[in-house]
This record gives C-alpha cells, structure tokens and sequence, in this order.
C-alpha cells in the first residue's frame, strides 16, 4: 500500500523565522506526521530574514526558471531548499527577488504591511502549486497554515481541478490568530484571477480583509483546524455553519497525533471528526 502524501504549505516555520505558535507547528507536525509512516513536502516563503548560509539554502535549478505573470508584469519563480537533518526533511523556499529580498516577513520594521503583500501571496500560491507540478509529487492531502497560504484552496478547487496530479488532493486550512489589520490592494481580485476562476467564486472578497479572506479558504477546503487556542468569533461561527469537518484546538502534547487522525478521517469519508 502506497504511503499517504502530505505536501504542508506553511506561512512560517522555525528555525527559519523566530518560534511562534505558527512556525513551531510547521517545524514538528511535518516532522511528526513522517515518522507516523507518511510521505511529505514542505514549503514556507524564503522572506529576506532567511539567513540562507546559517541555513545552507540552494537553489534546485531543475525547479527553477518559471516565469509568473501577475498584473500584466513577470515574475521569475526560483525555488530553494534546505535539510533539517535531525527530522531528515527537507523545506522548499518559494523566492523571488521583487517579493521576498527585503529583510522582513510580512510587515516592515515599524509593523506596517507591506502593500504588495496582496501579489506576495499570489504569487506564493501559484508557485508551490507550480512547483508540485514540477515534481511530479500528487498529494492525497495538501495541509495550508496561516492567511498568506489562504488562496491556495482556491486555486485547487478551481483553477487546477481538472489537473490530474491534484484530482485527489484533499485540502485541510489551519486557522490561527494571525490577522492583519487593514484590507489588502483593493485590485487583489483582479489580480489574482487565472483560467478557471469566476467573479462568483471571489465574491466573498468585498473587501480582501483577514475575515473575507479566511472565510475564501475555508470555503473551498474539505477540512478546517483551528490552529490557535483563540479564534476569530466571526470566522468560527462560519466554519461551524458550512459544516466540514473541523478539528477544535489541540494541545502541543497531542496534536499530531489528532492531526494524523483527522487526514484518515477525510480520506476516508468519516466526517464525524470534531474532538
């Protein structure tokens, strides 16, 4: 029997960025979830605070050298790597010069957000999808964590579905407490239409907030986890009104294993899965 394929498509991960709640899940879950006899891939986006000599990034050339359109300008897709020996797993660094050089994540150093955070995560989406394509790597669960992943639902619900490599993907969005405080571009929805997106399924983005953005992800994936003990009200009630499945906050001594057990529970159709 094949092992089940988890690709983690995570904001943050530790000890690339500080250890926060976000990072620290993308660090162990991957890690915990292999050594439960599953088979992974892990992207994070390759922000200029990466130190990429202390942590021995290169560039996978085969990977590289795509170009990503997105408002009407080009943009060259290169993808990194780097191992985390003591787990033998290794993370992909989505990079690109325009987007991911300055020296700060999403917001600058007096906590303002950047204001192309908006084609930052396009782009991020578009190029973790891409690059899986190019790996020819079909997973049977794609596991999204954090806002900055929040479009990749979309995009596999839409515009790859006919794609036989995520035909049977199943798609999990972890929440967490991680909002940010002012609606992104307003031409967010412009620009991140591609073939097979409608105007109908981005209707929710009036206006491209934290809540309306969250609410786009939750409504195209077949599994939500609340990441964070504390979760938006608002975004609560609408995970609980679409009636996924949903797996309620878990502790750091259990998590993985209730995680493992919530992947099953999807790929099996057992959608009584709420703890």
């Amino acid at each position: 029997m094949e092992k089940t394929k988890v690709l983690y498509i995570s904001q943050e991960i530790s000890p690339y960025l500080p250890d926060s709640e976000m990072s620290v899940i993308g660090r162990n879950l991957p890690q915990g979830v292999q050594e439960r006899g599953r088979e992974i891939r892990t992207f994070m986006p390759r922000y200029g605070c990466v130190n990429e000599r202390r942590n021995q990034l290169h560039e996978v050339i085969r990977l590289s050298g795509m170009n990503l359109i997105i408002d009407d300008t080009d943009h060259p897709l290169i993808i990194k790597v780097a191992s985390i020996q003591c787990a033998r797993m290794q993370v992909y660094f989505i990079d690109n010069e325009d987007y991911f050089h300055r020296k700060s994540t999403l917001a600058d150093e007096n906590g303002v957000y950047f204001p192309d955070n908006d084609e930052r995560l396009i782009f991020f989406a578009r190029g973790v999808l891409e690059t899986v394509k190019k790996l020819r790597w079909a997973p049977d669960i794609v596991h999204c964590h954090g806002w900055f992943t929040a479009l990749v639902p979309l995009y596999l619900k839409r515009a790859y579905r006919e794609d036989p490599l995520f035909q049977q993907s199943r798609i999990i969005y972890s929440i967490y407490n991680d909002s940010f405080p002012d609606p992104l571009n307003k031409n967010f929805r412009r620009k991140l239409m591609i073939e097979g997106i409608t105007d109908k399924d981005i209707n929710v983005l009036s206006p491209p907030d934290f809540i309306n953005l969250s609410k786009l992800a939750i409504d195209n994936s077949d599994g939500v986890i609340f990441g964070s003990e504390k979760i938006d009200p608002v975004l609560k009630n609408h995970v609980l009104k679409k009636k996924n499945p949903v797996l309620e906050y878990q502790s750091v001594e259990q998590y993985v294993d209730f995680y493992s057990d919530f992947y099953d529970n999807i790929l099996n159709g057992s959608f009584n899965v709420s703890k």
